[in-house]
């Protein structure tokens, strides 16, 4: 792995797993800038520093490391935060959106939960992630919001592996590719 971009003060503890979960992809663990709390903040404050000014009515985090940052973020811009779930762990009754993408690694179907008391159109969704690859999840989430009429301002990660996608609008704090 080699770093390209850095914007963390805090030191960069990542680990990697090779052939992790499927063969031939290497797997960037980011428990440490999790668990260490002064990195923790340090991001959080990073990405509010980023978006405070981007009329943001909900935080969308992919799971599961994406809630994470999410919640974070979206408490701190006083936003609500939608975890978008794995098919199958949301009651049927409350499912906005059902989608099928590719990952970099196989095929994964994710739902968009309902909003309370009110629709996606005409809302600002920002989607924050912990990892932006190949960018299919992000794609699939961009499009299942905008069918729903809303409207997204944004997407960000903690780190970005650029080798694997084209995206020049991807906020990140942490550029990086993996040979």
């Amino acid at each position: 792995m080699k770093i390209l971009k850095n914007k963390l003060k805090s030191e960069l503890n990542l680990r990697t797993e090779m052939d992790f979960p499927t063969k031939g992809i290497e797997f960037i663990d980011i428990n440490p800038l999790i668990i260490q709390k002064t990195t923790l903040k340090e991001i959080v404050k990073l990405f509010v520093k980023e978006l405070k000014n981007k009329n943001i009515d909900y935080m969308v985090a992919p799971e599961a490391r994406g809630f994470l940052f999410g919640m974070a973020i979206s408490d701190n811009l006083n936003c609500g935060c939608i975890p978008v779930r794995k098919k199958g762990k949301l009651p049927p009754s409350t499912v906005a959106a059902t989608f099928e993408y590719e990952k970099e690694y196989g095929k994964d179907i994710l739902e968009l939960p309902t909003l309370v008391n009110e629709s996606y159109k005409g809302k600002n969704f920002y989607i924050v992630d912990d990892i932006y690859a190949t960018g299919h999840t992000v794609d699939a989430i961009c499009k299942a919001i905008e069918d729903l009429g809303g409207n997204v301002v944004g997407v960000g990660a903690v780190i970005n592996i650029v080798e694997l996608n084209n995206n020049k609008d991807v906020f990140s704090l942490i550029d990086i590719n993996e040979s």
